[in-house]
């Protein structure tokens, strides 16, 4: 079966390429399964030193649940099987990395999202993931 990542940052643009990749999953032969990945920015300066591990992870994870909540309502409402992940780091990086590791077969996604828009034509963090991955990118507008 397809496994497929689709990175989800809580934006329109995000939610655009996942509301319009859904109608796009009959142009495979199996429905493929599907992964949402949201990735979380690191805790900046000496944070760490004031809050424990187990505190900054619960934060991490209620921030990327709030971010995926659009995202995980509408695949619920269409019935469409997902699974959802929450990573920290550099988005691009961690978006790369956990395709890899993970074996996905492609990354879906928007051509911008909420980051600084960095590139003229594509998104800093959509184009930094089009320069990196190995696996194959779909970008829906």
């Amino acid at each position: 079966m397809l496994k497929i990542l689709l990175p989800f940052d809580g934006s329109e643009y995000a939610f655009k390429a996942v509301s319009d990749f859904l109608p796009l999953l009959d142009w495979y032969r199996e429905k493929p399964e599907l992964h949402l990945l949201n990735v979380q920015y690191p805790l900046h300066g000496n944070v760490a030193l004031f809050i424990n591990q187990a505190d900054i992870k619960q934060y991490h994870q209620e921030e990327g649940l709030k971010c995926l909540q659009k995202a995980r309502d509408f695949l619920d409402q269409n019935g469409t099987a997902y699974q959802y992940h929450i990573t920290v780091g550099d988005p691009a990086e961690m978006i790369v990395r956990f395709a890899s590791e993970k074996q996905y077969d492609q990354i879906v996604m928007g051509p911008r999202g909420a980051g600084n828009i960095q590139g003229l034509l594509l998104g800093s963090v959509t184009n930094k993931v089009m320069q990196l991955s190995n696996i194959p990118v779909l970008l829906v507008k």
